[in-house]
């Protein structure tokens, strides 16, 4: 897949996870996105013939950092990752905070802070492209467990997404979609759009394709954990005068049991 200039190649790797190489064909760099693995990392770059210049981590997660060490003694790359979590992600060359920016080649890369999934879970957007790489905060139909964060935070990450241009390509790190989809349906379960996805999601599954990237228009209209404002999912939910995040925490303790 392209945007623009880049390259961008979606890597499956265990039983959902997906790692991304991001490519400069210009500049034959790449680097690669929450690498799990080396392996399959490895034999793509042999075969396209393409250097790694670099790993951005976007949380400390073994199925995320899990080929960092073996990428880095291979390739001698740089490992990009949250200043705040840097005793967490292996091999951490360069510590990023919510704000800075870097360059990849000749594009310009911001950090964004989006804790909740872990307390140092950080999002790479490249405006210029108008994409978003964020790990397990953000799924189509979905979003990240809590698993050290709290709702409010997690709510506040979101609200970053959220106002990020609506042609926002997001890759987000695993295969939920089907699964976030059904869980969508029963909490706004009157959204046509919602159905008219699902069923476009369900072919792409059906041919054996990622689901991945997706649009931020698209998952406004139709993630339930994007839509605490809706009236619908208010009404469904009987929280009509709560705030954004405490409906976006209902929305989460539903999920965590469904």
């Amino acid at each position: 897949m392209t945007s623009n200039s880049l390259i961008i190649k979606i890597l499956p790797a265990r039983a959902d996870n997906y790692i991304f190489l991001i490519h400069d064909p210009t500049s034959k760099s790449s680097v690669v996105v929450d690498p799990c693995e080396a392996e399959s990392v490895n034999k793509y770059l042999e075969d396209q013939q393409w250097t790694l210049e670099a790993i951005w981590n976007t949380h400390h997660h073994h199925d995320h950092v899990g080929g960092n060490l073996s990428l880095q003694k291979k390739h001698g790359c740089k490992i990009i990752g949250s200043k705040s979590d840097s005793k967490r992600i292996p091999g951490i060359t360069d510590e990023m905070s919510g704000g800075d920016e870097f360059n990849f080649q000749d594009y310009t890369v911001k950090m964004i802070e989006t804790p909740g999934h872990t307390l140092g879970a950080i999002s790479f957007w490249i405006p210029s492209q108008n994409l978003l790489f964020c790990g397990d905060t953000l799924f189509a139909m979905g979003c990240g467990r809590l698993f050290e964060g709290t709702p409010k935070m997690m709510w506040d990450s979101l609200e970053k997404i959220k106002q990020l241009p609506k042609q926002t390509r997001v890759y987000c790190a695993h295969e939920y979609t089907l699964a976030n989809a059904r869980f969508a349906k029963t909490i706004d379960p009157t959204n046509k759009i919602l159905d008219k996805r699902i069923k476009d999601m369900q072919e792409l599954r059906h041919k054996g394709l990622a689901t991945i990237p997706f649009h931020l228009a698209d998952d406004l209209k139709t993630n339930p954990f994007l839509r605490t404002d809706d009236h619908m999912i208010r009404k469904h939910l009987n929280l009509h005068a709560a705030s954004d995040w405490d409906v976006f925490a209902k929305i989460r303790s539903l999920k965590d049991n469904f």
